[in-house]
């Protein structure tokens, strides 16, 4: 795998500009293509504007669990979180397993309603699967807990088969 270039300190977003965080937990992948002999060594890439994380490689796995959590400072609520799925190689470039985009505006103006009054395990809002989004399934924003949360099912693109379970939290910033 070819080294990260490092971050660049201009691409880091500043404090003043930051929406708050964005925590994914990318839980597991779902029947993910096959790019080695029989198996994959699946790894995904999440990006939003400029920003790049990645999580851990699981070797020789088409249904891998990562439960792996990584926190993305939204600056614009309107760019949409990309995640390409990529099996690992050693002696060439990784091979591309689909990829799939998430519009995180449904879940940006679930976090402005009023829920003083909610009870837990309240349905927000219900996005639908269409033409517009990569959504295998129906997707709930919930509350519970004094917190909002979406469970999304992401159905990979440009690939014969695959899906991505991914969970969605949000981390108020602390007031200046």
């Amino acid at each position: 795998m070819m080294a990260e270039p490092p971050v660049d300190p201009a691409d880091v977003p500043k404090m003043e500009e930051m929406l708050g965080l964005l925590r994914i937990r990318i839980k597991r992948g779902v029947n993910l293509a096959v790019r080695d002999v029989r198996s994959s060594d699946p790894y995904v890439v999440v990006k939003m504007g400029k920003q790049k994380f990645k999580t851990a490689i699981v070797y020789k796995d088409i249904n891998p669990e990562w439960e792996e959590d990584l926190t993305l400072p939204v600056i614009d609520p309107t760019i949409p979180v990309h995640m390409t799925v990529y099996d690992y190689d050693t002696w060439s470039p990784d091979d591309p397993m689909g990829d799939a985009e998430l519009d995180i505006l449904p879940y940006m103006q679930a976090l402005k309603a009023d829920l003083s009054d909610l009870p837990n395990d309240s349905v927000i809002t219900r996005v639908q699967p269409g033409r517009q989004n990569c959504l295998a399934e129906e997707s709930c924003i919930v509350y519970n807990d004094g917190k909002i949360t979406q469970d999304v099912v992401l159905r990979l693109r440009n690939v014969e088969s695959g899906e991505l379970e991914i969970h969605l939290s949000w981390i108020d910033l602390p007031k200046h």
